[in-house]
């Protein structure tokens, strides 16, 4: 059965904390109904934009955003059928999640590259093993790494989902299991196309079927395509000898952590915006009245003298400031004297 090698870093340890700080934050964030459908409308296209540019589709976030409205955009089809092929990936992670299943076989990788690739490989290829050799290329058509033969595919896959349904990987952090499949997967390359975009699915999947992404808020993808040469570059990290990952698996994690963060921020604004609705109707705030309010979403108290360093604003100032959100009761005012601060209400 295959077995990672890999050392778990303080680098490794301190994303890990980042991303359960952010997780339980945003799992137990009050948003309502039409806001959470608004986030994974928002996952949805990120996914379906980035997983697709890493690999050269040429399709702008607008463009993929009017196609999956149904709107007629002038683009190549290739490009087309990949992005709607990504999302039709992402509606059977979405129903595999739904049905309860447990276990990932070889068969829903299988489906996972067919709908990838369906209208763009022939019926030999799409939802099949290669049978012929092939190379790994980046965004800019430079050869990065040569996988290993055809023929050794079947068997490495068959060891490698072994692993990844077996009682070890049960025991393992989500984030981390997510990481080391999408290395593995994308080293094996058992497709003669659309095995990033496989990888990136099945690093989603695993996290979606172990509750990682309950709400379904969470888009990585998004991170490798910011810098593509980068995340390239950490793939190419590996040692091919020994398979040693913890380089990867701490860029990794560092993106989980950071695209975590951006939707523990996008949760946070949305659940200040319910807070205010609900306490006082519809009522104007300005940026900086808003600005404290998501300020104490994750800081207990503020105090004047933080308010100015906030702004850079006289002490007056602050105070008128702050004087709407104590005159609405959105936040209260605790202590005496120079020890006044100010706390949600």
């Amino acid at each position: 059965m295959y077995r990672p090698n890999y050392t778990i870093t303080n680098k490794i340890i301190n994303h890990i904390a980042e991303i359960s700080a952010s997780r339980e934050l945003i799992l137990n964030a009050p948003l309502l109904p039409k806001w959470e459908v608004k986030l994974r409308k928002e996952a949805i296209l990120k996914m379906a934009h980035h997983s697709t540019s890493i690999e050269g589709n040429r399709l702008t976030l607008d463009e993929v955003n009017r196609l999956l409205r149904g709107e007629d955009i002038a683009a190549w089809e290739k490009d087309k059928k990949e992005v709607m092929g990504y999302v039709k990936v992402l509606e059977y992670i979405d129903n595999l999640g739904e049905e309860g299943v447990e276990q990932i076989t070889v068969d829903t990788i299988l489906e996972i590259q067919r709908l990838n690739t369906q209208g763009i490989l022939n019926d030999s290829e799409a939802g099949h093993y290669r049978n012929v050799q092939v190379a790994v290329v980046n965004g800019w058509g430079r050869v990065t790494f040569q996988p290993p033969e055809a023929a050794h595919v079947p068997a490495l896959m068959h060891d490698f989902v072994a692993w990844l349904n077996s009682k070890e990987v049960k025991e393992l952090y989500s984030v981390l299991v997510s990481g080391i499949a999408h290395y593995e997967f994308v080293r094996i390359h058992p497709f003669v196309d659309g095995n990033g975009r496989t990888a990136r699915a099945l690093a989603t999947l695993i996290l979606y079927l172990r509750g990682f992404d309950a709400k379904r808020f969470f888009a990585l993808d998004d991170y490798y395509n910011e810098d593509r040469s980068r995340y390239y570059a950490a793939l190419q990290t590996v040692d091919p000898e020994t398979i040693e990952i913890t380089p990867w698996l701490e860029y990794f994690t560092e993106g989980v952590a950071v695209s975590m963060g951006r939707v523990k921020q996008a949760t946070l604004d949305l659940s200040v915006d319910r807070r205010i609705k609900e306490q006082r109707g519809q009522m104007y705030l300005n940026d900086r009245q808003m600005k404290i309010l998501k300020y104490l979403q994750t800081n207990p108290r503020i105090n004047i003298s933080e308010i100015q360093k906030m702004f850079d604003i006289s002490r007056d100032t602050a105070n008128r400031v702050l004087k709407p959100l104590l005159e609405n009761k959105l936040v209260v005012r605790c202590g005496k004297g120079r020890a006044i601060y100010y706390e949600l209400s």
